[in-house]
């Protein structure tokens, strides 16, 4: 069984060993540049931790499909931030920033066709489970970017229409990463089926925590600057949650921060004032408790034994209480 830093030191391995050392430079220097600028890792962990619960091993046939799904990632976040217009990504600048707009949209299409390359490096018998599992998720990250573009204009949205936009941009790629790891594992489909339903509930609880972070985090620890979502007008978790509590003076507060105000300091600082009136931070940080809770629900329904899960529980634990 690998702890979870054995998994994080192959991991950076495997990746330092991709080959996006090629021409043209132009197209695969972003690439690099992309994939060395760090992270949590988040997708391939899970994917490794997932299938070690099944195999001892850690080879070839689920290492290639882990990689897939941090590229494929990466490549989500070059296209975000240029969407976004974002300046920082992880402490340094992002794609576009550093290059230019059209640099990042290419090199980001070349990530997503890699991602896919990578994918499809698992055991031939489990071949067309996987891609059928990848190729669905990967448009259901793309309509849940939509969604979030969407919501931008709009006045307000309800708490379900906020889950199913993060189901579909975040939770459905942590879920695909978990089940892809117990598909290379060889699980029985109860088992595997779990594991998706646990990276999916992990999925929404750690965006939510993002979203908390975003407003509530150390900008230094964070990697990035404090307020970008409120600045964006994003439909965060917390936006939304204090859109349905605000009424008279703070509702009218909260409209015009979000509408005409267009001194940045204000605007974050502003909201963020509104959001400790309201107790938003409470609710945001009981609904990831309640989805921690039903994560470890998941995880002990699981048809092994408890030992095993002993690095996932923890690492599930850490994500639901970082502070970055």
């Amino acid at each position: 069984m690998f702890s979870i830093n054995d998994i994080l030191s192959r991991i950076e391995k495997e990746l330092a060993a991709l080959p996006f050392q090629r021409e043209p430079l132009g197209l695969y220097n972003p690439v690099s540049y992309m994939i060395a600028m760090g992270g949590k890792r988040l997708r391939p962990t899970l994917c490794l931790l997932s299938y070690n619960l099944f195999s001892k091993e850690m080879d070839d046939k689920v290492l290639m499909p882990a990689m897939g799904l941090e590229v494929f990632h990466a490549f989500t976040l070059a296209h975000d931030d240029i969407m976004d217009a974002a300046e920082i990504r992880r402490g340094h600048p992002t794609l576009h920033k550093k290059w230019n707009i059209n640099t990042a949209i290419l090199s980001g299409d070349v990530m997503c066709i890699v991602a896919y390359t990578f994918i499809s490096k698992c055991a031939p018998a489990i071949l067309p489970a996987a891609l059928s599992l990848f190729s669905n998720t990967t448009t259901q990250v793309l309509e849940g970017q939509q969604y979030d573009m969407d919501y931008e204009h709009r006045e307000t949205i309800t708490h379900e229409e906020y889950f199913k936009m993060i189901a579909l941009k975040t939770a459905a790629l942590i879920a695909c990463s978990t089940q892809m790891g117990a598909i290379c594992g060889g699980a029985p489909e109860s088992d595997a089926r779990l594991l998706y339903d646990f990276g999916f509930a992990l999925g929404m609880g750690f965006q939510i925590q993002d979203d908390f972070l975003d407003a509530f985090g150390d900008p230094v620890t964070f990697g990035k600057s404090i307020g970008g979502d409120i600045l964006n007008n994003k439909k965060t978790w917390l936006l939304v949650d204090a859109m349905q509590k605000a009424a008279g003076p703070d509702k009218k507060e909260l409209h015009r921060l979000i509408h005409y105000c267009h001194d940045p300091e204000e605007k974050v600082l502003g909201i963020i004032d509104l959001y400790k009136k309201l107790e938003v931070p409470q609710a945001a940080e009981k609904k990831i408790n309640d989805l921690h809770q039903q994560t470890i629900g998941l995880l002990q329904q699981i048809a092994v034994s408890e030992n095993r899960k002993e690095h996932i529980y923890q690492y599930t634990t850490s994500l639901l209480n970082r502070k970055k």
